[in-house]
């Protein structure tokens, strides 16, 4: 491997640590990074894995210390997700490399779109005292399908896990944000696990994005910048730009 990747992939990780630690959505601009980096999409999404682990590691270590996150919702919630995520990395395995470019290309505006969309989330202020069966089930049953879509593709996970926690379950963002983080943590070690068993991750460059990734999250979360938020999506959007640039060979 030269040194063009790393030129590419480490800011553009380094800006989705950034932006994800402000209002999340950075697995927006990572994919399309590996991507515009040149990695076939089987390579990217994998290698994008071990680059989210560090970021999504100290934010769920964050919410746990925190005490945002319930074990007892987590773990029936887990073990869906490991189930669906390795599901859904096994699934993305056996997807012809060029048939997969054509479902990133639909699959990338329509995250972007539900991503961005703040008015699905639905904050009921109902913290995680009394854990009903329908909680339990909702819980469940989204960690395994999204957990599937996690190991299939990946961005924007956390973000569906949260809508459905909070308008399905009845949870507070808060809780849901926790319990999503737990799940979203669980579901990338699962599939980074099958994508390393199967030789689809750039170890090298996956750990570089790893190290910028975290070093653009703790700077983003230092900042406690005023309306920070209103930089991600102009910054996701001009990210996804670049890509579909590059993918019909403007530049």
């Amino acid at each position: 491997m030269d040194l063009k990747p790393f030129l590419i992939v480490c800011p553009l990780l380094f800006l989705a640590g950034f932006v994800d630690s402000i209002g999340g959505g950075g697995g927006l601009i990572s994919v399309p990074a590996f991507l515009m980096a040149g990695l076939p999409p089987h390579a990217a999404i994998a290698t994008n894995k071990l680059g989210a682990f560090g970021g999504l590691f100290l934010s769920t270590a964050r919410f746990v210390k925190n005490k945002c996150v319930s074990f007892k919702l987590a773990i029936p919630s887990v073990i869906a997700a490991i189930a669906g995520s390795a599901i859904g990395a096994h699934l993305s395995l056996l997807i012809d490399e060029k048939m997969m470019s054509y479902i990133l290309l639909i699959i990338l505006p329509l995250s972007a779109a539900l991503v961005m969309n703040k008015k699905l989330f639905h904050d009921n202020g109902r913290d995680i005292a009394v854990l009903d069966c329908k909680t339990y089930v909702t819980a469940t049953v989204a960690a395994f399908f999204i957990g599937g879509y996690d190991g299939f593709y990946g961005p924007g996970t956390g973000t569906f896990l949260i809508i459905a926690f909070t308008a399905f379950a009845g949870l507070s963002l808060k809780s849901a944000n926790g319990q999503a983080k737990v799940i979203n943590l669980t579901t990338n070690i699962t599939s980074l696990i099958v994508f390393l068993l199967n030789g689809q991750v750039l170890i090298p460059l996956g750990l570089a994005a790893c190290l910028c990734n975290m070093l653009g999250g703790y700077i983003g979360a230092g900042l406690a910048l005023q309306n920070g938020s209103r930089i991600v999506k102009p910054v996701i959007l001009f990210v996804l730009l670049l890509l579909f640039l590059k993918v019909f060979g403007i530049f």
